[in-house]
């Protein structure tokens, strides 16, 4: 894989703890180093939001590097959550077309899904997908679990 360049989205799923923050503020202080991620945007309501294309522009949310340690110490999701899973793709083909539509609307290269098990479900279908359909990004699971029930760990 070349050098990648473009936007990067971020998602929150599952619980809303103050651990989500947390991760999520690591996970925005981290993508803002980077010379490789153009534009940092996310998810309003985790992918439920995404597929409705509710995105938050980050990069001016957090221009302010000093709102991070806020975010940090904030109960709750900041970006909100959702519990939504992603169907089978050969059961639901439409919704992987739209978030590879949406992908391309905002040249997202980078994707972020902080959270627990049925998120990281949502990471794997996901990856599966753009793999076959060869759009070129990378797409990280995230793991966050207040009752520590990720599947192998």
């Amino acid at each position: 894989m070349n050098e990648l360049k473009g936007a990067c989205i971020i998602g929150q799923s599952g619980g809303p703890t103050s651990a989500i923050n947390a991760t999520l503020a690591g996970v925005i202080r981290e993508s803002l180093k980077t010379e490789e991620i153009t534009t940092l945007y996310g998810m309003r309501n985790g992918i439920e939001g995404f597929l409705e294309d509710r995105l938050i522009d980050l990069d001016a949310a957090f221009a302010d590097l000093k709102d991070l340690s806020l975010l940090e110490a904030t109960p709750s999701a900041a970006l909100g959550s959702c519990r939504k899973k992603l169907p089978k793709i050969e059961e639901g083909r439409e919704v992987y077309e739209r978030l590879i539509e949406i992908f391309k609307k905002y040249d997202i290269r980078y994707f972020f899904y902080i959270g627990g098990n049925d998120s990281m479900d949502t990471v794997a279908k996901l990856s599966a997908y753009t793999k076959s359909h060869s759009y070129e990004m990378v797409i990280l699971g995230v793991p966050k679990t207040i009752d520590n029930d990720l599947v192998g760990t």
